[in-house]
Protein backbone atom coordinates (compact mmCIF):
# COMPACT_ATOMS: atom_id res chain seq x y z
CA UNK A 1 0.00 0.00 0.00
CA UNK A 2 1.43 3.40 -0.76
CA UNK A 3 1.74 5.87 1.93
CA UNK A 4 1.28 9.33 0.86
CA UNK A 5 2.68 12.86 2.81
CA UNK A 6 -0.13 15.45 3.62
CA UNK A 7 -0.30 18.26 1.77
CA UNK A 8 1.56 20.38 4.37
CA UNK A 9 4.01 17.45 4.75
CA UNK A 10 4.78 17.38 0.89
CA UNK A 11 5.31 21.69 0.82
CA UNK A 12 8.03 20.90 3.03
CA UNK A 13 10.17 18.13 1.76
CA UNK A 14 9.77 20.21 -1.76
CA UNK A 15 11.76 23.02 0.38
CA UNK A 16 14.03 20.83 2.00
CA UNK A 17 14.31 19.67 -1.89
CA UNK A 18 15.25 23.27 -3.38
CA UNK A 19 17.51 24.00 -0.85
CA UNK A 20 19.44 21.64 -0.75
CA UNK A 21 19.77 21.34 -4.77
CA UNK A 22 21.19 25.08 -4.12
CA UNK A 23 24.12 24.21 -2.48
CA UNK A 24 27.16 24.22 -3.98
CA UNK A 25 29.37 21.57 -4.77
CA UNK A 26 32.63 20.89 -3.11
CA UNK A 27 35.46 20.94 -4.40
CA UNK A 28 38.22 17.91 -3.88
CA UNK A 29 40.63 20.01 -1.31
CA UNK A 30 37.63 21.89 -0.02
CA UNK A 31 35.88 18.24 0.74
CA UNK A 32 39.43 17.04 2.29
CA UNK A 33 39.70 20.05 4.55
CA UNK A 34 36.31 19.60 5.93
CA UNK A 35 36.41 16.01 5.94
CA UNK A 36 39.98 16.39 8.25
CA UNK A 37 38.51 18.97 10.68
CA UNK A 38 35.45 17.05 11.55
CA UNK A 39 37.59 13.54 11.77
CA UNK A 40 40.83 15.01 13.73
CA UNK A 41 39.63 18.64 15.35
CA UNK A 42 35.64 17.52 15.58
CA UNK A 43 34.98 20.38 14.27
CA UNK A 44 30.96 20.81 13.96
CA UNK A 45 30.68 23.62 11.37
CA UNK A 46 32.65 21.57 9.31
CA UNK A 47 30.45 18.33 9.40
CA UNK A 48 27.22 20.75 8.99
CA UNK A 49 29.04 21.87 5.43
CA UNK A 50 30.31 18.42 4.57
CA UNK A 51 27.04 17.08 4.81
CA UNK A 52 24.88 19.90 3.61
CA UNK A 53 26.65 19.66 0.73
CA UNK A 54 26.21 16.44 0.11
CA UNK A 55 22.52 16.48 0.61
CA UNK A 56 21.56 16.75 -2.87
CA UNK A 57 23.26 13.23 -2.83
CA UNK A 58 20.41 11.99 -0.30
CA UNK A 59 17.49 13.39 -2.49
CA UNK A 60 18.88 11.96 -5.77
CA UNK A 61 18.97 8.65 -4.40
CA UNK A 62 15.78 8.38 -2.68
CA UNK A 63 13.65 9.81 -6.16
CA UNK A 64 15.17 6.15 -7.04
CA UNK A 65 13.29 4.03 -4.06
CA UNK A 66 9.94 6.30 -4.66
CA UNK A 67 8.38 3.42 -6.57
CA UNK A 68 8.00 1.28 -3.17
CA UNK A 69 5.26 3.35 -1.99
CA UNK A 70 6.72 4.98 0.91
CA UNK A 71 7.02 9.18 1.64
CA UNK A 72 9.64 10.67 0.23
CA UNK A 73 10.11 12.81 3.11
CA UNK A 74 10.93 9.72 5.15
CA UNK A 75 13.37 8.07 2.78
CA UNK A 76 15.21 11.51 2.90
CA UNK A 77 15.58 11.32 6.59
CA UNK A 78 16.70 7.88 6.16
CA UNK A 79 19.33 8.73 3.37
CA UNK A 80 20.77 11.46 5.71
CA UNK A 81 20.95 8.84 8.56
CA UNK A 82 23.21 7.13 6.06
CA UNK A 83 25.14 10.32 5.32
CA UNK A 84 25.91 11.10 9.12
CA UNK A 85 27.59 7.50 9.42
CA UNK A 86 29.65 8.32 6.17
CA UNK A 87 30.58 11.20 7.86
CA UNK A 88 31.31 9.73 10.95
CA UNK A 89 33.63 7.02 9.27
CA UNK A 90 35.27 8.63 5.96
CA UNK A 91 38.86 8.49 6.41
CA UNK A 92 40.18 11.98 4.31
CA UNK A 93 43.60 9.55 3.89
CA UNK A 94 42.26 7.20 1.35
CA UNK A 95 42.24 8.43 -2.47
CA UNK A 96 38.33 8.00 -2.31
CA UNK A 97 35.93 11.26 -2.80
CA UNK A 98 33.07 11.82 -0.01
CA UNK A 99 30.95 11.46 -2.49
CA UNK A 100 31.86 8.12 -3.96
CA UNK A 101 32.09 6.73 -0.21
CA UNK A 102 28.80 8.38 1.31
CA UNK A 103 26.80 7.28 -1.65
CA UNK A 104 27.01 3.88 -0.18
CA UNK A 105 25.95 4.39 3.06
CA UNK A 106 23.02 6.43 1.95
CA UNK A 107 21.35 3.78 -0.23
CA UNK A 108 22.20 0.96 2.28
CA UNK A 109 20.15 3.06 4.96
CA UNK A 110 17.38 3.73 2.27
CA UNK A 111 17.14 -0.37 1.59
CA UNK A 112 16.68 -1.41 4.77
CA UNK A 113 14.29 1.10 5.85
CA UNK A 114 12.35 0.00 2.41
CA UNK A 115 12.96 -3.73 3.66
CA UNK A 116 11.67 -2.57 6.93
CA UNK A 117 8.50 -0.88 5.97
CA UNK A 118 7.44 -2.10 2.22
CA UNK A 119 5.21 -5.14 4.24
CA UNK A 120 4.14 -6.02 7.62
CA UNK A 121 6.28 -9.36 6.38
CA UNK A 122 9.95 -9.53 6.79
CA UNK A 123 10.90 -9.45 3.20
CA UNK A 124 14.70 -9.50 2.54
CA UNK A 125 16.76 -11.33 5.62
CA UNK A 126 19.95 -12.60 3.62
CA UNK A 127 22.02 -10.32 1.11
CA UNK A 128 20.96 -13.02 -1.90
CA UNK A 129 17.26 -11.90 -0.87
CA UNK A 130 17.92 -8.60 -0.81
CA UNK A 131 19.56 -8.44 -4.19
CA UNK A 132 16.66 -10.25 -5.50
CA UNK A 133 13.94 -7.54 -4.05
CA UNK A 134 15.80 -4.57 -5.55
CA UNK A 135 16.51 -6.05 -8.95
CA UNK A 136 13.44 -7.71 -9.63
CA UNK A 137 10.92 -5.66 -10.97
CA UNK A 138 14.57 -4.31 -13.56
CA UNK A 139 14.76 -7.77 -14.76
CA UNK A 140 11.22 -8.23 -15.14
CA UNK A 141 11.02 -5.40 -17.56
CA UNK A 142 13.82 -7.10 -19.82
CA UNK A 143 11.67 -10.65 -20.02
CA UNK A 144 9.21 -10.07 -22.57
CA UNK A 145 6.24 -12.33 -20.91
CA UNK A 146 6.65 -10.57 -17.45
CA UNK A 147 4.31 -7.63 -18.39
CA UNK A 148 1.44 -10.11 -19.03
CA UNK A 149 1.22 -11.45 -15.52
CA UNK A 150 3.55 -14.17 -13.69
CA UNK A 151 6.70 -15.20 -15.14
CA UNK A 152 7.27 -17.95 -16.94
CA UNK A 153 9.66 -20.62 -15.59
CA UNK A 154 12.08 -19.49 -19.03
CA UNK A 155 11.87 -15.84 -16.26
CA UNK A 156 12.37 -17.43 -13.63
CA UNK A 157 15.61 -19.00 -14.62
CA UNK A 158 16.83 -16.05 -16.31
CA UNK A 159 16.26 -14.22 -13.25
CA UNK A 160 17.75 -16.85 -11.08
CA UNK A 161 21.11 -16.94 -13.10
CA UNK A 162 21.55 -13.36 -13.23
CA UNK A 163 21.09 -13.01 -9.47
CA UNK A 164 23.14 -16.27 -8.39
CA UNK A 165 19.60 -17.27 -6.29
CA UNK A 166 17.59 -20.44 -6.56
CA UNK A 167 14.77 -20.74 -9.01
CA UNK A 168 12.37 -21.64 -5.40
CA UNK A 169 13.89 -17.69 -4.05
CA UNK A 170 12.58 -16.22 -7.29
CA UNK A 171 9.16 -17.61 -7.31
CA UNK A 172 8.77 -16.84 -3.28
CA UNK A 173 9.54 -13.30 -4.05
CA UNK A 174 7.76 -12.90 -7.03
CA UNK A 175 4.33 -14.08 -5.02
CA UNK A 176 5.32 -12.02 -2.20
CA UNK A 177 5.78 -8.84 -4.64
CA UNK A 178 2.44 -9.40 -6.22
CA UNK A 179 0.49 -9.93 -3.45
CA UNK A 180 -0.06 -6.92 -0.88
CA UNK A 181 -0.71 -6.86 3.01
CA UNK A 182 -4.43 -8.68 4.11
CA UNK A 183 -5.25 -8.40 7.60
CA UNK A 184 -6.02 -11.91 9.43
CA UNK A 185 -9.10 -10.17 10.99
CA UNK A 186 -10.67 -9.65 7.89
CA UNK A 187 -13.50 -11.31 6.40
CA UNK A 188 -12.90 -14.25 3.45
CA UNK A 189 -15.99 -12.14 1.53
CA UNK A 190 -18.45 -9.83 1.52
CA UNK A 191 -21.41 -10.48 3.61
CA UNK A 192 -19.20 -13.27 5.61
CA UNK A 193 -18.55 -13.84 9.44
CA UNK A 194 -15.55 -15.59 8.87
CA UNK A 195 -12.47 -14.22 9.38
CA UNK A 196 -8.76 -15.57 7.68
CA UNK A 197 -7.37 -16.24 10.58
CA UNK A 198 -10.38 -18.67 11.44
CA UNK A 199 -9.19 -21.50 8.95
CA UNK A 200 -5.09 -21.08 10.09
CA UNK A 201 -4.41 -24.43 11.56
CA UNK A 202 -2.78 -24.94 15.52
CA UNK A 203 0.00 -27.25 14.79
CA UNK A 204 0.80 -27.25 18.11
CA UNK A 205 0.02 -30.28 20.40
CA UNK A 206 -3.07 -30.30 22.42
CA UNK A 207 -3.30 -30.16 25.82
CA UNK A 208 -3.58 -33.53 25.87
CA UNK A 209 -0.58 -34.79 24.45
CA UNK A 210 1.70 -32.12 25.93
CA UNK A 211 0.96 -33.42 29.83
CA UNK A 212 1.91 -37.03 28.29
CA UNK A 213 4.73 -36.04 26.96
CA UNK A 214 5.80 -33.95 30.05
CA UNK A 215 5.21 -37.36 32.61
CA UNK A 216 6.68 -39.59 30.29
CA UNK A 217 10.06 -37.16 30.00
CA UNK A 218 9.79 -37.04 33.69
CA UNK A 219 9.74 -40.72 34.13
CA UNK A 220 12.56 -41.10 31.70
CA UNK A 221 14.52 -39.19 33.38
CA UNK A 222 14.34 -41.09 37.07
CA UNK A 223 14.78 -44.43 35.19
CA UNK A 224 18.41 -42.52 34.09
CA UNK A 225 19.02 -41.22 37.15
CA UNK A 226 18.32 -44.72 39.01
CA UNK A 227 19.91 -46.63 36.21
CA UNK A 228 23.39 -43.97 36.86
CA UNK A 229 23.58 -44.55 40.87
CA UNK A 230 23.77 -48.43 40.24
CA UNK A 231 27.09 -47.30 38.33
CA UNK A 232 30.67 -47.53 40.31
CA UNK A 233 31.76 -43.94 41.15
CA UNK A 234 34.40 -43.70 38.61
CA UNK A 235 31.49 -45.23 35.90
CA UNK A 236 29.33 -42.37 37.35
CA UNK A 237 32.61 -39.60 36.76
CA UNK A 238 32.83 -40.81 33.31
CA UNK A 239 29.03 -40.79 32.13
CA UNK A 240 28.51 -37.50 33.37
CA UNK A 241 31.58 -36.36 32.15
CA UNK A 242 30.97 -37.67 28.47
CA UNK A 243 27.63 -37.89 28.14
CA UNK A 244 25.33 -35.25 30.27
CA UNK A 245 26.90 -31.78 29.43
CA UNK A 246 27.02 -29.98 26.44
CA UNK A 247 30.66 -29.99 25.74
CA UNK A 248 31.99 -33.07 27.13
CA UNK A 249 35.39 -34.27 28.73
CA UNK A 250 38.06 -35.87 26.30
CA UNK A 251 39.03 -39.42 26.89
CA UNK A 252 42.75 -38.07 27.48
CA UNK A 253 40.89 -35.29 29.81
CA UNK A 254 39.22 -38.26 31.85
CA UNK A 255 42.19 -40.35 31.32
CA UNK A 256 44.81 -37.69 33.90
CA UNK A 257 42.32 -36.96 36.20
CA UNK A 258 41.42 -41.02 36.85
CA UNK A 259 45.03 -41.81 36.38
CA UNK A 260 44.33 -44.29 33.88
CA UNK A 261 45.04 -44.36 29.82
CA UNK A 262 42.72 -43.04 27.31
CA UNK A 263 41.85 -46.37 25.95
CA UNK A 264 40.73 -47.99 29.41
CA UNK A 265 38.45 -45.04 30.07
CA UNK A 266 37.07 -45.88 26.38
CA UNK A 267 36.54 -49.57 27.97
CA UNK A 268 35.21 -47.84 31.15
CA UNK A 269 32.87 -45.78 29.00
CA UNK A 270 31.54 -48.42 26.73
CA UNK A 271 31.20 -50.86 29.99
CA UNK A 272 28.63 -47.99 31.57
CA UNK A 273 26.90 -47.41 28.74
CA UNK A 274 26.05 -51.29 28.74
CA UNK A 275 25.20 -51.34 32.15
CA UNK A 276 22.56 -48.73 31.36
CA UNK A 277 21.00 -49.76 28.84
CA UNK A 278 20.13 -53.45 30.77
CA UNK A 279 19.03 -51.54 33.74
CA UNK A 280 17.07 -49.05 31.89
CA UNK A 281 15.35 -52.33 30.16
CA UNK A 282 14.83 -53.91 32.88
CA UNK A 283 12.52 -51.58 34.48
CA UNK A 284 9.94 -50.95 31.25
CA UNK A 285 7.50 -53.35 30.22
CA UNK A 286 8.12 -52.39 26.05
CA UNK A 287 11.14 -51.13 24.89
CA UNK A 288 8.79 -49.08 22.59
CA UNK A 289 8.10 -46.70 25.59
CA UNK A 290 11.73 -45.12 25.23
CA UNK A 291 11.25 -43.80 22.06
CA UNK A 292 10.61 -40.05 22.26
CA UNK A 293 7.33 -39.33 19.95
CA UNK A 294 8.39 -36.41 16.76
Amino acid sequence: MAHIDDPQTQRANMSYIRKSMNVPLLGREEEQDLARRWRYDQDEEALHKLVRAYARLVVSTASKFRNYGLPMGDLVQEGNVGLMQAAARFEPERDVRFSTYASWWIRSAMQDYVLRNWSIVRTGTTAAQKSLFFNLRRLRARISDAPSGRMTQEGREFVSQELNVGISDVESMELRMSASDKSLNATIADGSDDNWQDFLADTRPDPEVSVTGAHDAKTRSTWLAEAIEELSDREQVIIKERRMVEDGATLEQLGRRLGVSKERVRQLESRALGKLKASILDRVEDPKDLLIEM
